[in-house]
């Protein structure tokens, strides 16, 4: 499990899978100086609820990866995430889809706190 810490306070535990697929996203995003909303569902344990907040490019944000290996990126779930980042709504954290290659992709878990 990955951390994406976001300034000083902020630390969400990502699997490093969604963490690589983020950081792409997010940095194209950030890339283009836009600011926008990341959401994502939360664990049960904290309460089953969402969570979001505003990714700006002002603000210092850290990627760290528990595992040493760059986990496969997934196209079609990466398409999908970056089409979300751009609309209204934001960027918001779905379950993986199944790779067009890779019918055994299996989703990912949710984030902790």
């Amino acid at each position: 499990m990955g951390k994406l810490i976001y300034g000083t306070t902020t630390e969400i535990v990502f699997d490093d899978r969604v963490l690589a697929h983020l950081q792409i996203v997010i940095g194209l995003k950030l890339r283009r100086k836009e600011g926008f909303f990341f959401s994502w569902r939360d664990e049960q344990s904290a309460g089953d609820g969402r969570s979001a907040i505003w990714i700006d490019p002002a603000i210092p944000l850290v990627f760290r990866y528990n595992g040493g290996r760059q986990p496969k990126i997934n196209k079609e779930w990466l398409e999908l995430l970056t089409l979300s980042s751009n609309s209204a709504h934001g960027l918001q954290l779905t379950e993986e889809v199944a790779a067009l290659g890779n019918p055994d992709a299996t989703p990912e878990g949710s984030p902790r706190r």
